[in-house]
């Protein structure tokens, strides 16, 4: 069956006028993106405190419940500060999540490692979510890879069932990695400039992304889901949070709680689902529909984000017209 996905602008037209759509936000490799540390190239112990709260607070201010998912080997690693670290993702609306212990890729581990990287990695969030009367739920493996053979996707099931754990899903990406690369060497340069222009161009990437996901979701159920948004916690979404809010707000979007938005039924179905990726949600329903859907018309990062990363370019060359 041929794909409908309609173009950003018609998305974009379109998601202005749908009512009662929902998503959840989720942060991923809590407590920080990258290396915590005193070591040159490696973020201080006092930012990473900072950079939590400033998420915190922009989300509380907002009134927009999230869910953090921890990897407990970077915790660690914040020593007492991350012990003060964990009750702060409790609060109110904010939970927490297993990311697992080393953020180790499951498509390099055998089941019994894979286990091992669930039951340390709940070390700090157990005792935090049971501290503030919550119950761990959720577990997000990393590079959202679930099984690339049949047997160790159903192993990872068997492996989620005897732990409590549902598999956390994530439906919209806006590959803020990319733009954080940019956005940290910019940082580096104290070139302000060229962090404005990263800071804009993630979020009109952002804007077109949540178009297409949506888009996406609702043509291959039919319906439209709650969506779960997938983020990370790094510096550019601390410097744009309220601008993403906005994304989602101007297009109709209540925010829930990951709980919330995967109650439903979409969630509640175990496919056949088995790669070596980990695509968003909307694809492997797709896949388990038998249907075809055009991942080729979807937007990719503009490229001169990676060559100002890697120092091949400028950021000024963006102006120029050249950023796709």
């Amino acid at each position: 069956m041929p794909s409908t996905i309609l173009s950003a602008g018609e998305t974009a037209a379109q998601s202005r006028v749908t009512p009662s759509r929902s998503v959840a936000l989720t942060f991923d490799d809590l407590p920080y993106v990258g290396a915590i540390g005193d070591a040159e190239g490696q973020f201080s112990r006092a930012n990473v405190l900072v950079l939590n709260r400033r998420i915190l607070d922009a989300l509380r201010e907002a009134a927009v419940p999230a869910t953090g998912f921890v990897v407990e080997h970077s915790l660690e690693a914040l020593g007492e500060d991350g012990r003060a670290l964990t009750p702060l993702w409790t609060e109110g609306d904010f939970d927490l999540g297993n990311h697992g212990y080393s953020h180790a890729d499951t498509n390099d581990l055998d089941l019994t490692g894979i286990e091992q990287e669930v039951l340390r990695g709940e070390a700090s969030v157990r005792v935090a979510m049971t501290e503030a009367g919550k119950t761990l739920r959720f577990m997000r493996f990393p590079m959202n890879h679930t099984g690339d053979t049949p047997d160790k996707r159903d192993g990872i099931r068997a492996i989620l069932d005897r732990y409590g754990y549902q598999s956390a899903a994530s439906t919209i990406d806006t590959s803020d990695y990319v733009f954080e690369a940019a956005y940290q060497a910019a940082l580096r340069q104290g070139r302000t400039d060229c962090q404005a222009l990263i800071r804009d161009a993630y979020v009109d990437y952002s804007a077109v992304q949540i178009d297409y996901y949506a888009a996406l979701s609702a043509e291959v159920l039919g319906y439209a889901p709650p969506e779960v948004a997938l983020l990370h916690l790094n510096q550019i979404n601390a410097d744009t949070l309220p601008r993403l809010l906005s994304l989602y707000r101007d297009r109709g979007f209540q925010f829930v709680s990951l709980a919330q938005a995967q109650a439903d039924p979409a969630y509640q179905r175990r496919g056949d689902f088995v790669s070596r990726y980990g695509p968003m949600w909307a694809y492997r329903w797709a896949r388990e529909r038998g249907r075809r859907v055009g991942g080729s018309k979807e937007a990719e990062p503009p490229v001169w984000l990676s060559a100002y990363a890697s120092g091949a370019l400028d950021c000024s060359f963006s102006a120029g017209g050249q950023n796709q």
